[in-house]
Order: C-alpha cells, then structure tokens, then sequence
C-alpha cells in the first residue's frame, strides 16, 4: 500500500520505518528539513532501539523516502497517516494547532477513495467536530463518501517502540464507514493482538484510558514503597506477592464502571493504610484521595436520582454486592441515607435484607444509620415498584431486572448496567451511573 506519514516525531518515524520493513511503500512528511534529509540519507531522525537500522535498508530498499512537499506526498499515496504532536498547555488544554494544519494540507490535495488516518493523541470529540469539518472544507468533499477517515491510535512506549509496533498488545481502529476501517486493518495484517473496529470517540479515549491506568498504577506502586520503606519493609518483596494475584490485582477484575464500593474491607483498610502513612510522615495524596473520590461517585448518584424533581423513590438493593446481607458501608445505605435526609420518600427492596436476620455488627450498623429500616423495607419487588416515581438500581437480582421492564413512565437511575442499558442511554427517563 502507497502510505504517506505526517510529522517524523517518534511515532512517525517509527511507523514510517516500520510500515515501509512490512513492503509498504512510504514517504514521510515534516515541516523540518533536517529530519526530511536525514531519512533520504538512510539515516533516522531519533534515537531508538533498531531504528537507525530499519531507516537505512528500508530507504536502500526504496519502500521510505520523505518530502516537505504535502501535497505530493498526499497525491501519491493512498492513505495518510496523521503523527503530529498535541503539545499539552499549563492548563491541561491540548493544542491542536499542528492537527488543523495538517488536515487543512491534506484536504487540499485529497482526492477521492483516500483515507486520512489520525495517529496523534487528542480528545474525544476533535476527530468529528474539529478535524472532518477542516477536511470536508479544504476538500468540497464528504468525509465516509468520498473520502475515509479513522482514528487510529499508537501504544508505542520510547525505547521499545519498534518493539511495540511489531508486537502491539492491541490494534484500535475508529472508522468514519467500513471501507476505510478495512485500509487501516490492512495496514496491520499478519501483527499479534486483538484489533478493534469502533466508534471514532471511542478510539480517540481509548489512548487517555491506557495512559491514565498507567500514571495510576505507577503512582499507586511508588507511594506503596514510600510508605513500606517507612515502617522498614521491602517494598518489592510486597509487590512480588501483589503481583501473584491473577484473579483479582493484576487481571480484568474492578476495572468495569459502576457504582461506587463499600463493605467492611476496602474502606477500613483504605483509612488504616493512610493513617499509617500519616503517622509515619509520608505524604500519600493518591491513596488519600481514593475514599473523597469515592464518595463524589456515591454524590454522582445522588443528583442522578435526585435530577427528576420526582419525590417517591424505590431503592431495589441495599447490601453492599450482590448476593450478601452486608449492609456494614455499604454505598447504597449511604444513598439511602442521604435520600432520607433531604426528605425524599423511600422504599427498599433487597431480598436478601431482612430486618428480623440482621445480627452483630451488621445489625448495630444499620441501627445506626437508618435506624427505621423496618419502615422503609417492602414486602416485593411490586411493592416497592408501585411506590416509586424514580427507580433505582442497586441489584442484578433477577426479579429486579425483570420489575424494570414493567417501569413504564417511571425515571430509571442505573448503577449495575442493566442487561440491555446501551439501547436504553438514549431514553429521556433513563440514566446510567457511568455509561
């Protein structure tokens, strides 16, 4: 395939080299004259692992040369590849300045059947509402019509990023319409990892998901060895032991959003691990931040179930998960609580709740906290289905889902994700906690 690459960073230099090793014949575009001689000369522009080696036998080969001529590079190619940089400024606000003006070249010379391919980290929303728009302008012509667009993120890490592209963990592909996804899978076929064919907003936060997890983890890993080498442990030998854990640490598990958590483990031992922070001096603001951040995402549900201005409200769910009766902090106590206190009018239902079986500190919890639980508990499902004006989902029980598909006219707040809820977003009186 005839590929041009726009902007020879990192990323374009290393997807040019290394779609051009894969037979692809390829020319580079840079503003910079002295990265465009550099890879006519056989000769990469960065220093990477491989990089140099890969530059100079594919511009022997004749599969890479680079121009700063954008236009002739667009008419002689096929599909451009967009690498551009979006500088982040003080604020946090990306600059789109090198994107806009790349797109505005490359709608001036495109000609039909072409597909422009975004490779540089933005926002969701900057493909459609900023980029298309330049396109379609500078061309006359309609994007997914005439020409193709697609997002196509990188997850290429320096010092191993030909590493990385050869062996991609995964392939994402935001496609304008299927002919222009087929290009950009075309131009992986024969990599590893599992490709992704989606909205184009879903590729562009796709990158922000993976970087974010990533700042999280690395900052998560280094406040733990703060705090360990404090109380004279080694961190890393905790870690080994962390990092056995398949099922739960190092796996799929918690990482689906929903509602926020609870019970008499994560909360505890949260405020134990910041105390003993704390009292050893050692700042922990990540960790000190999880239970605030929490309970905004317990405050998130209030205002959802509260936004409908509707007064009677039907709480299906009280435990803190599914399948138990343990009520100690659990979110949906505290839901329950906050609903009593601005005088809303409440109905519980939690078939695994019963007043009469509560004991120890389950019990004192409760009596604690909504100390007229008798009065609040229905007797079913259709008891408390029959009060409320606003339902709200707090269980996976099956009679509950099955309750919500009779709750005609009714406001529904969802905090489990509902079988079916991706046709139900679009519903006016339908909200889901984070989806």
């Amino acid at each position: 395939m005839r590929i041009s690459v726009f902007g020879l960073g990192y990323v374009g230099c290393v997807s040019a080299a290394c779609l051009a090793s894969m037979g692809h014949e390829v020319v580079g575009v840079d503003v910079n004259p002295v990265k465009v001689s550099l890879i006519n000369d056989g000769r990469a522009p960065i220093v990477e692992e491989r990089i140099g080696e890969l530059v100079a036998k594919a511009v022997a080969d004749g599969t890479l040369r680079a121009t700063t001529d954008a236009a002739e590079a667009v008419a002689t190619s096929d599909v451009s590849l967009v690498c551009v940089g979006t500088p982040s400024a003080p604020n946090g606000s990306l600059s789109t300045t090198f994107l806009e003006r790349v797109a505005e070249q490359i709608g001036r010379a495109l000609r039909q059947r072409h597909v422009v391919v975004f490779r540089s980290t933005m926002l969701p929303g900057t493909c459609a509402d900023l980029l298309v728009p330049i396109l379609e302008l500078a061309s006359g012509m309609r994007a997914g019509v005439d020409f193709g667009v697609a997002v196509n993120p990188e997850f290429l890490r320096e010092g191993s990023s030909v590493r990385d592209f050869f062996a991609p963990p995964k392939t994402v592909i935001g496609e304008s319409d299927p002919a222009a996804g087929d290009v950009v899978a075309a131009l992986y076929e024969g990599l590893p990892g599992e490709v992704f064919r989606v909205p184009i907003p879903i590729a562009e936060m796709t990158k922000y998901a993976d970087n974010a997890f990533h700042a999280v983890k690395i900052g998560f890993a280094n406040e733990l060895g703060a705090v360990c080498q404090a109380l004279g442990l080694d961190s890393h030998q905790v870690m080994d032991v962390f990092l056995a854990d398949r099922k739960l640490n190092v796996s799929p598990a918690y990482l689906r959003p929903g509602f926020a958590f609870g019970g008499s483990c994560l909360p505890k031992d949260l405020r134990g691990l910041v105390y003993a922070a704390r009292k050893a001096d050692v700042a922990v603001p990540l960790l000190s931040h999880v239970l605030p951040a929490n309970d905004a995402h317990l405050q998130r549900a209030f205002d959802l179930v509260t936004a409908p201005g509707r007064r009677k409200i039907g709480l299906f769910g009280l435990s803190f998960k599914p399948g138990t009766d343990d009520l100690r902090e659990s979110p949906l106590v505290e839901l329950a609580e906050r609903l009593l206190g601005k005088g809303y009018d409440l109905r519980i239902y939690d078939a695994n709740v019963s007043l009469s079986r509560l004991m120890g500190a389950n019990r004192a919890y409760i009596a604690e906290r909504l100390p007229h639980l008798g009065d609040l508990l229905g007797d079913s499902v259709e008891d408390v289905l029959a009060h409320a004006e606003v339902c709200v989902v707090g269980s996976t029980d099956p009679a509950v889902l099955e309750a919500m598909e009779r709750a005609d006219g009714k406001a529904i707040v969802d905090l489990v994700r509902m079988p079916g809820a991706a046709a139900h977003r679009h519903r006016r009186d339908y909200a889901g906690i984070g989806w």
